[in-house]
């Protein structure tokens, strides 16, 4: 919880009366690796902050999977799309490793967000935040050559190369296996 709180407090000190509420309120999870937090069709009823651990989100196209992206401990883990529009998911959302996960569901954060003005504004700073990292993302793999989007992960996940398997990380990079063993090799 104390992780979940500093990050909420490094953009807007909290009052004393939505501690208290985010500490009643959030619940706390620990599930194995491979587990899905969420699956095609299903609506995301809740925001997770990922306390420790790895989650993904992949969708299948032609019955394979393509990671979308990955969020390591210290983040909030959430379908954006599907928990503020209440449309059911396009994307699965898997643990890669056991996580432990403080959660919200949708009427707790909208019942935050009214009655906590510095909650609405936490809440909008972070989602800008996501939204400029999705647009970078989508920009990386539109116009960056496969050896810059390596390096560029590299540089934001340094870990991640030792927690994903191949294929998983080749999809992220929109590769193929073979092409960012390839790179890899280049870059040792």
């Amino acid at each position: 919880m104390e992780d979940l709180l500093a990050v909420c407090r490094a953009i807007q000190a909290l009052s004393e009366g939505l501690e208290a509420e985010l500490r009643r309120l959030a619940r706390l999870e620990t599930v194995p690796a491979r587990t899905a937090l969420l699956e095609p069709g299903s609506m995301a009823q809740r925001l997770f902050f990922l306390e420790s651990g790895l989650v993904r989100g992949y969708y299948l196209k032609e019955g394979k999977e393509v990671t979308s992206w990955f969020m390591p401990e210290g983040h909030f883990v959430i379908s954006i799309l599907s928990f503020f529009s209440r449309q059911p998911s396009h994307e699965y959302l898997q643990t890669l490793a056991e996580c432990r996960l403080w959660s919200l569901t949708h009427a707790q954060v909208q019942a935050l967000y009214r009655q906590f003005p510095e909650f609405n504004f936490i809440g909008r700073v972070l989602t800008e935040r996501y939204y400029v990292l999705s647009e970078q993302r989508a920009l990386d793999l539109r116009m960056l050559p496969a050896a810059e989007r390596y390096a560029r992960l590299l540089r934001d996940f340094p870990d991640l190369t030792q927690q994903v398997p191949l294929h998983m990380l080749a999809s992220h990079l929109g590769i193929t296996p073979e092409t960012l063993s390839r790179l890899r090799a280049h870059r040792s």
